[in-house]
This record gives structure tokens, C-alpha cells and sequence, in this order.
């Protein structure tokens, strides 16, 4: 029987994903803050430009309830002093509905999951060894704070004593390092390809590629420099694994695509495998791509030279990132760069593409 898998809902995770690929107008919802600290002082504040009512509950203090106030833009806000030293539990109530923060880091964690998987299928749970998933914790130089990521073992890898390659697998826009392993079913996948002799032994490194800035675009060099100076060396000090280009693979989809091509011109010798998922630069922004253009040039010899295996995957011409990348392909044309291409997939711009991506590509890796 097929399981169906209910978890606290906030909004369509495939929606958020999109935004990496999807130019739209902008709201002031792109850049709000939720919640702002200042010392025992604490601001709230929701993009709700239809709402009549809005306010905060949850471990607050009863006896100072936030009175809102919405301004011309839409968002609500409302201020709560006096706040102790510690960790609150709250959520928004609007118009009556209670609603979690929309814009909390790992909201994407409180979402609903709907498994309409049939048994057979690659990313359902199987009767065969598991591995593990943790969740770990680093400090980022290039950020100054704490990070997480999300590490998956292979079934055996605690008593094996074997070193192994590692894939860094990275998510997209709107959602963090906890969506592969839950909506992306990252964990099952790799299960059962292992189980069935498909793939190599690895490690799957699951990162963290969203980073609080006012762009995505300034998200996506930032993290390639997290990449190399803080997520990798975390990994190799504190895992068994294999180290050298030949021993890591990068992977990653929408946003996360854009980031892996970000460390393909600017460290190519990081990795020798870089998969890109459902993304691509774009055409219609001139200078941008045009400065694009111009790196890959520059950095097409040591592109050459260290990367073995690229490749471009779409879920099909209903990709909002598929114009994109066929806009693009033509500048690694110029450049003489070698690349495989899988541009006809099924699920347009949506996990149902990615998981099947995922299925395609692991096996390919540290062959």
C-alpha cells in the first residue's frame, strides 16, 4: 500500500526551489527579516498585504502582547521588550489562521510532505541496509557564524575503515541543506542504488547554500567561497574520505546549480565531476551574462585540465530553467569544453526532475 506522510504545512517547497531560475517582481518579501533581536528587544514582522489582523503567540509573555501595525508596503510589524535571555517558541496568527514564520530559516522543515510513492520506485523506503543521516555543525570563516549541513553515510561506513569519495549535493533556492534528504528523498535513493550494486561507496555531503543577503546573486559567489574554505576542509578533518579532485564530485540544482557553476569558473580543480541541475546562467540579463561569458573564457584551459565529467540535466522544455540553459551551452561550445546534456527529463522545475536526476547521476561518479 502506497503511505501517505503528513508533516506540519507551510507552502509549496517546489515553489520556493524555483526562485533561483524564476525573474519575477520583486516584494518586500525577498528581504524581510521575520525577526529582528536587539538585545531584550525583539521586532516581528510579516509580508501580509491582504491581511486584516495580525499578531504573534507562542512562548511570549502573555502579559505584553505585540500590537501590529501594517505599512504601505504590506508588512506587519510589531515590537516585544523585556524578553529573557533564552529560546521562544511562536508562530503568527492571521486573520485568525495560525500560521508558522514563512520566512524562518527552516521553515522548509515544517512543510508537508505528501509519499504517493509506489513501492518499486527508487526513492521509496526498502527493505535493504540504510546509512546514516547527521546533521553537523561548523563554524564559517567566510560567513562568521555557526552552519549546518547534512552528512549521509553509507550503510557499513562506521566499522568499514575505508576511506571514500564525497558528492556535494546542493539544494536550491528557498530551501536549505535539510530538503535533499526529506523532500528529495536523497537518503533512499542512495540506499537503494547501493544495495543494488549501482553506485560506488560515498559519502553525500548536504550543504547549506542559502545565505541571508538582499540577492541571489550575491549568494552564489559567497558560498563558492564557502565551499573551499570552510565546507570541504570540515568534511575531509572530520570524515574518512578520499581526498584530490578525483574524490569529489559537485552536484546541485536551480540555485544550487548556479553555485556549482560558480566553483566550476572560479576552482575548477576543486572536483572533477560537476552536475548541474535544472539551471543556468541568463541570456536576457546582458551584463551579467556577458561577464559570465568573459570568466568562462579566462578559466576554460584550467576547466579543461581538471574537469572529467559535466554535465546539464533540465526536467524538460517546462523547466523554468531550460531557456536558460540552452542559452548557455553555446558559450562551453566556444570554449571547446566538453559536457553531456539530458535536457528532455520529466517534472519541469520540481523535485520530481531532481530525484531522478539524483538516480542518474550517482552511479556515473568515482567510477
Amino acid at each position: 500500500m502506497q503511505k501517505i506522510t503528513l508533516l506540519c504545512a507551510m507552502a509549496a517547497m517546489s515553489l520556493c526551489s524555483a526562485t533561483a531560475q524564476w525573474q519575477r517582481t520583486p516584494t518586500p518579501n525577498d528581504t524581510l527579516r521575520s525577526t529582528i533581536v536587539n538585545g531584550d528587544k525583539v521586532t516581528f514582522q510579516i509580508y501580509a498585504p491582504q491581511a486584516q489582523t495580525v499578531m504573534v503567540t507562542g512562548d511570549l509573555p502573555w502579559d505584553k502582547p505585540a500590537k501590529f501595525v501594517k505599512d504601505a508596503s504590506g508588512v506587519w510589524s510589531a515590537t516585544i521588550d523585556g524578553l529573557a535571555n533564552g529560546v521562544f517558541r511562536y508562530r503568527f496568527v492571521v486573520d485568525g489562521v495560525s500560521v508558522n514564520d514563512p520566512k524562518s530559516p527552516y521553515a522548509n522543515e515544517t512543510q508537508a510532505l505528501l509519499d504517493t510513492s509506489d513501492p518499486s520506485a527508487p526513492w521509496a523506503v526498502k527493505n535493504v541496509p540504510h546509512g546514516a543521516i547527521a546533521q553537523r555543525y561548523y563554524y564559517s570563516s567566510v560567513l562568521k557564524e555557526t552552519q549546518r549541513m547534512h552528512v549521509w553515510t553509507p550503510a557499513g561506513y562506521e566499522k568499514s575503515g575505508k576511506d571514500l569519495p564525497v558528492l556535494y549535493l546542493v539544494h536550491g533556492g528557498g530551501d536549505n541543506d535539510a530538503s535533499w534528504p526529506t523532500v528529495g528523498a536523497a537518503c533512499n535513493i542512495l540506499d537503494n542504488l547501493l544495495a543494488e550494486g549501482k553506485m560506488q561507496p560515498m559519502i553525500v555531503v548536504m550543504p547549506n547554500g542559502s545565505i541571508n543577503t538582499t540577492s541571489m546573486e550575491g549568494e552564489v559567489p559567497i558560498f563558492a567561497e564557502e565551499m573551499v574554505k570552510d565546507i570541504v576542509p570540515f568534511v575531509e578533518a572530520n570524515y574518512r574520505v578520499k581526498t584530490g579532485k578525483q574524490n569529489r564530485a559537485m552536484a546541485g540544482l536551480s540555485m544550487g546549480g548556479w553555485e556549482t557553476l560558480e566553483v566550476l569558473i572560479t576552482t575548477p580543480e576543486l572536483c572533477e565531476t560537476y552536475w548541474v541541475l535544472s539551471s543556468g546562467w541568463f541570456p536576457d540579463r546582458k551584463e551579467m551574462f556577458e561577464g559570465y561569458a568573459k570568466r568562462l573564457h579566462d578559466m576554460a584551459p584550467a576547466i579543461k585540465k581538471n574537469v572529467k565529467q559535466l554535465a546539464f540535466t533540465q526536467g524538460g522544455p517546462t523547466d523554468i530553467a531550460y531557456k536558460n540553459c540552452l542559452g548557455m551551452l553555446p558559450l562551453f561550445d566556444k570554449e571547446g569544453i566538453q559536457y553531456e546534456k539530458y535536457l528532455e527529463g520529466v517534472g519541469g522545475h520540481s523535485w520530481t526532475a531532481w530525484r531522478n536526476d539524483l538516480v542518474r547521476l550517482a552511479p556515473r561518479l568515482f567510477k
